[in-house]
């Protein structure tokens, strides 16, 4: 836990991510990466400078076949390290059947959002934490180039104007591979996906595609240093094609 608490800590420096008097919603998917956020910051909401409070949200998509039991363990690991746990019940699923999409996993993901920052709102939070981690950042950039031919991924903070809430990624530092490690080590309590399209999305694709990369060539870190590089902007601009030394 203290190398995880290390590099939340040095994220969290270096973007400037808490402030005091933040109230900061931290959502609950019900996996080992949500979890582990939550478990990290209250670890450090006990030595941190900044004085905040924390607020865990899960948002109940509407399966009918989701774990109750598994709810419940999260609601009182909730309780024992002192986080309000609050669930959002949601028809987002059947919302989601009944139009059709052909990208069912990008309207979900904005309807999660939306009732994530709803709930936030109306319990007084400022801010929206999400346990996005470094392997999150690099799949995201290989997802955009792919598929949609531009260079991108999360930011570390992000201000949505349309709700004044401001998102940060705490885990920007943290490989999957420590989270999952943590999740085991503590016994984290995981509400399982019933999801029909978990693990079989573009994401997961791109997820073995760099792991095959990384396999071949050993490139996985040299990857994640380029996307923090300073000069990692060194691209064509065509008011200013010439590269200047």
């Amino acid at each position: 836990m203290q190398k995880l608490l290390s590099l939340t800590r040095k994220a969290i420096s270096d973007y400037k991510m808490i402030e005091d008097g933040d109230k900061i919603a931290v959502g609950l998917s019900g996996g080992k990466d949500s979890i582990s956020l939550l478990a990290i910051l209250a670890a450090y909401k006990k030595f941190a400078p900044e004085k905040f409070d924390l607020l865990a949200i899960n948002i109940d998509l509407g399966f009918a076949d989701t774990d109750q039991a598994q709810v419940e363990a999260t609601r009182k690991y909730c309780e024992s390290i002192g986080v309000e746990f609050v669930v959002e019940h949601t028809r987002i699923f059947d919302i989601i059947l009944e139009r059709k999409e052909k990208s069912p996993c990008s309207l979900c993901s904005k309807m999660r959002r939306g009732a994530l920052n709803s709930v936030a709102i109306a319990h007084g939070c400022n801010k929206l934490a999400l346990g996005h981690h470094a392997d999150d950042i690099l799949e995201t950039f290989f997802l955009s180039f792919i598929y949609e031919g531009r260079i991108s991924t999360f930011m570390p903070v992000s201000h949505m104007d349309r709700s004044n809430i401001t998102l940060i990624r705490p885990f920007i530092y943290v490989e999957e591979k420590y989270l999952s490690g943590l999740s085991r080590r503590y016994e984290l309590p995981i509400i399982h996906n019933p999801c029909p399209m978990d693990k079989n999305t573009k994401r997961e694709d791109v997820k073995q595609l760099v792991a095959s990369l990384d396999e071949k060539y050993g490139c996985k870190q040299r990857f994640l240093t380029a996307l923090f590089h300073p000069e990692r902007n060194n691209l064509w601009d065509k008011m200013n094609g010439i590269l200047k030394k």
